[in-house]
C-alpha cells in the first residue's frame, strides 16, 4: 500500500476512507499507474528521441511504392557496379591524380566549370571556389530531390556516392596548389598560366598554401567516407526492397 501518492505526493491519513489502492487526493489508481510504467518504461525525452529517429529513418530509407522484381534487380546491378568502382577509387592515391583520368572526371568537370559561372555574381572568391563547390552541391541537391520529391532512398544513396566521388576528384587539384603541375582546361599547367589555378588562388592569400597536401588528404578521406556510407545506405535499401517483395 502506498502512503505517499507518486503523482501528487499526498500523504495518506488514517482517516481517509478511499480504498487502499487509490489516492484520496487525485484519485490515482496505483495498480493502473504501475501497469503504465511496465507498458511504457521510456521517459519522455528518450521516447521523443526514438520518435525523431524513426522520422529520419522514414525520410532516408523510404522505399519506392512501385518497386518490382525487375527494378530490384536493376538496383542490385547498380549497387554492385558502384561497389567495384568505389573500391577502385578509394584505392587510388590522390597524389597521383589517377582519379582524374576516369571518364567520370569529365562529368565532374562540366559542373565544375558551370559553378564558376553561376557563382561569379557573388565576388571573386566565391567565383573561384564555386567550381569546386558546385560539383559537390549538384549530387547533394539531387540526393535531396530524390528523398523529398521521389521518396527513393536507394537513388538518394547513389547521389551521395557521387558526392563522395566528386570530393575525391577535387583532392588532386587541391594537392597541386603549390606544385602547379596538373594540366588545366585551357591548356598548359598552373605554372604555365599564373593566376589560373583555383586552389592556388584560394590558399595562397590566406597563408594556407603550405597545407595543400593536408587539405587534399582530408578532402579525399571525407569523400571516401561518404562513398562508404552511401554503399552501406544502398545495401540497406536493397534489403528493405527485398523484404517488401519477398516477405
Amino acid at each position: 500500500m502506498y502512503t505517499t501518492c507518486p503523482k501528487c505526493n499526498y500523504q495518506r491519513l488514517d482517516s481517509d476512507t478511499t480504498p487502499d489502492g487509490q489516492c484520496p487526493a487525485c484519485g490515482l489508481i496505483f495498480k493502473k499507474w504501475l501497469q503504465s510504467l511496465v507498458e511504457d518504461p521510456l521517459p519522455s525525452a528518450p521516447r521523443a528521441a526514438t520518435q525523431a529517429g524513426s522520422r529520419w529513418q522514414a525520410v532516408l530509407c523510404h522505399p519506392r511504392e512501385d518497386i518490382n522484381k525487375v527494378g530490384l534487380a536493376a538496383y542490385l546491378l547498380v549497387w554492385l557496379a558502384l561497389l567495384v568502382w568505389g573500391i577502385d577509387f578509394i584505392r587510388m592515391d590522390f597524389r597521383s591524380a589517377e582519379i582524374m583520368q576516369s571518364w567520370f572526371h569529365n562529368v565532374d568537370l562540366v559542373f565544375h566549370e558551370a559553378g564558376h559561372v553561376i557563382f561569379s555574381p557573388f565576388g571573386r572568391t566565391l567565383m573561384i571556389l564555386g567550381g569546386s563547390l558546385f560539383q559537390v552541391l549538384v549530387p547533394l541537391g539531387l540526393m535531396g530531390a530524390f528523398l523529398i520529391s521521389h521518396r527513393d532512398g536507394f537513388a538518394a544513396s547513389v547521389c551521395l556516392w557521387w558526392a563522395g566521388q566528386s570530393l575525391m576528384d577535387l583532392a588532386p587539384y587541391i594537392a597541386d596548389a603549390r606544385a602547379l603541375r596538373l594540366p588545366l582546361l585551357g591548356g598548359g599547367t598552373g605554372a604555365d598560366s599564373p593566376g589560373m589555378h583555383d586552389w592556388a588562388n584560394l590558399l595562397r592569400p590566406r597563408g594556407l598554401l603550405m597545407h595543400d597536401q593536408r587539405i587534399a588528404s582530408a578532402t579525399d578521406l571525407i569523400g571516401a567516407g561518404l562513398m562508404l556510407v552511401a554503399l552501406a545506405w544502398g545495401a540497406y535499401m536493397l534489403t528493405v526492397y527485398y523484404r517488401k517483395l519477398f516477405t
